[in-house]
């Protein structure tokens, strides 16, 4: 996250203020040998408040399933930001699987002078999507991308069975391994207010 709130190829500040939600997806495995598919396991993080406007909460584990068929060859990580721009977005993904575009619009992000004048309210896309492969940002089109909750790690993280709304709409306890990424988005975007 921090790579990609640094330089203008980046998440710019302003499309993050405008921001309900942000989804991070570290390393991505994408593997192939004929059907291919990637996996990844991520974090979403919400910002506080009925009009989810405030400061950002605490994070509910995801994991992030893509298909695709044809012949391909090797493998790769990729690391991926979804940011949540509408509530449509955010109820998409805090009721269970969702996939990208069927369920929730989704578009590349805008970076650099794109991204200067964006305005989430004026724009139809409730999730914007960016990656980095091989060190370089861009805005990435994730159509048919499916995202569910890790129910598994959110017991693990909690200490129960806790579900994303909960945990997003609730006030759980503090979780210190999420204390860098909290803190770096408040620092980074403090509220919506």
């Amino acid at each position: 996250m921090k790579e990609i709130l640094q330089g203008d190829k980046g998440l710019p500040s302003n499309v993050l203020d405008q921001a309900m939600c942000v989804l991070v997806f570290p390393s991505v495995k994408k593997v192939a040998a004929g059907i291919g598919g990637s996996y990844g396991r991520g974090v979403l993080v919400c910002r506080q408040g009925t009009k989810m406007d405030g400061a950002w909460g605490e994070p509910a584990m995801y994991a992030l399933d893509q298909e695709s068929l044809g012949l391909q060859l090797g493998s790769t990580a990729t690391d991926f930001v979804l940011v949540i721009m509408h509530n449509k977005g955010v109820d998409a993904i805090l009721n269970g699987k969702t996939k990208l575009s069927a369920d929730a619009a989704a578009a590349a992000g805008p970076t650099g002078a794109q991204a200067t004048g964006y305005n989430a309210a004026a724009m139809s896309s409730d999730v914007l999507t960016y990656s980095r492969s091989k060190g370089l940002f861009a805005g990435v089109s994730l159509e048919g991308v499916s995202i569910d909750t890790d129910n598994e790690a959110n017991k693990k993280l909690y200490g129960k069975e806790i579900g994303p709304k909960e945990i997003v709409t609730g006030a759980p306890e503090d979780v210190p391994a999420a204390e860098p990424l909290v803190h770096l988005l408040n620092a980074t975007s403090p509220d919506r207010k």
